[in-house]
């Protein structure tokens, strides 16, 4: 049998953001693939050297829509760090509180996406209803549903009232009860195990060789977790478990999960029920000694990243980001060959990608043998000139 090279994206519309998948088949089996990067890049980290501390909190949570408070804890704790400041111990059970809502919202929409692809679109409408509760909470709390701003260098925006923690602890209670049901559901509804079972293969040795991060390496046995590993805000004061599976499949990754949930619920009880008293933040000055600083954070997909340089300004001269999604990539390649084209949609949606996040432009000068670097006039006469060749003018933009 003949093999032939297929594209899958970057225009596919089993895929929610533009990338490619170069996949070699031989019938219906994969052979090969390639992982093509470089659809969705947006020039953030460029961006942010253009812009103050403050301005660049606002800028960095929107590196993704689903990990928002991920990226600004992340950034925000590196800018705490620089300038020596002192972050009151509620913000940061405030930001601990906020981060396991997101950690259930982008949970809850990942099992929705799930049964959506494999062909369980009710499992999909139970679990987005379901979610608008804990979006109805960081609405509550912060007054946004998806960028929650809850961050500010030196502390949080805004405090939790008594009534608040009632209402939280009422939908919270809800959750745990829908939870349940969805964990019964995934581990014993015989087509969701015939469709995810064997599926996706990523072993633990392949796992640890790859680099794979949260549920994905959880999922192959790897009991890695950032909140354990080097605990940070307040998790060395709460009680929790590192969920693992050893299936090393979608199944793995869907029970991976579902039973997070159930962690996150305990941790956001424990955190409401024992708020520490005082300030919410505290005043950090706007310019910022020179230094460099790098933190790690345990995202919903897995380990984020961010290395900040200050020079003295209000300004930082540089701000790298290594989202989950990345690292996770890499893994994808070995879990697509050998498989079925039919599955390639269900694989790749099992890391819970987030391509926006991950993208990245590298210009390479052949003739000189190194990497070409731009300043931000550079760039913005570059894309001038690249309209004008286009029929659009807009030099006369300021």
């Amino acid at each position: 049998m003949s093999k032939i090279t297929i594209p899958f994206g970057p225009q596919h519309v089993a895929l929610k953001e533009p990338e490619n998948f170069m996949l070699v088949l031989e019938g219906e089996q994969i052979q090969g693939a390639t992982v093509n990067l470089g659809y969705n890049h947006r020039g953030m980290e460029k961006a942010a050297e253009e812009r103050t501390y403050l301005q660049d909190l606002y800028l960095i949570e929107r590196v993704c829509g689903i990990c928002s408070h991920s990226h600004t804890t992340c950034y925000i704790t590196n800018v705490e760090e620089l300038a020596k400041a002192e972050t009151p111990k509620r913000a940061l059970a405030i930001r601990t509180l906020v981060a396991e809502l997101e950690r259930v919202h982008s949970h809850l929409l990942w099992l929705g996406v799930a049964g959506y692809e494999m062909g369980f679109e009710t499992l999909f409408m139970y679990t987005w209803r379901d979610r608008e509760q804990v979006l109805d909470c960081l609405e509550l709390l912060s007054g946004n549903r998806v960028h929650y701003s809850i961050n500010t260098i030196g502390g949080v925006r805004r405090d939790i009232s008594a009534e608040q923690k009632t209402e939280v602890m009422k939908r919270i209670d809800y959750l745990v009860e829908r939870t349940n049901y969805y964990i019964k559901l995934a581990t014993e509804e015989p087509t969701i195990y015939a469709r995810t079972s064997k599926v996706g293969m990523l072993p633990p040795e392949e796992a640890l060789r790859r680099n794979a991060v949260g549920p994905t390496a959880r999922a192959s046995g790897i009991a890695r977790d950032v909140r354990k590993d080097d605990p940070y805000l307040i998790y060395n004061e709460l009680d929790f478990k590192v969920i693992t599976h050893n299936t090393n499949d979608v199944f793995g990754r869907l029970v991976v999960r579902a039973l997070e949930l159930v962690e996150s619920y305990k941790i956001i009880k424990q955190v409401l029920n024992n708020l520490p008293e005082g300030p919410i933040a505290v005043k950090v000055p706007m310019r910022i000694a020179p230094g460099e600083a790098v933190n790690h954070y345990e995202a919903p997909r897995g380990e984020d990243i961010h290395y900040l340089k200050s020079n003295g300004t209000d300004k930082p001269e540089r701000l790298k980001v290594r989202a989950p999604t990345l690292a996770n990539l890499q893994s994808v390649q070995y879990m697509l060959e050998g498989g079925w084209m039919a599955d390639v949609p269900l694989v790749i949606a099992a890391i819970d990608p987030c391509m926006s996040c991950t993208d990245r432009a590298v210009v390479w000068d052949p003739k000189k043998g190194k990497k070409q670097t731009y300043g931000w006039e550079e760039l913005r006469k570059m894309a001038i000139e690249r309209y004008k060749r286009r029929g659009v003018d807009f030099s006369r933009l300021g």
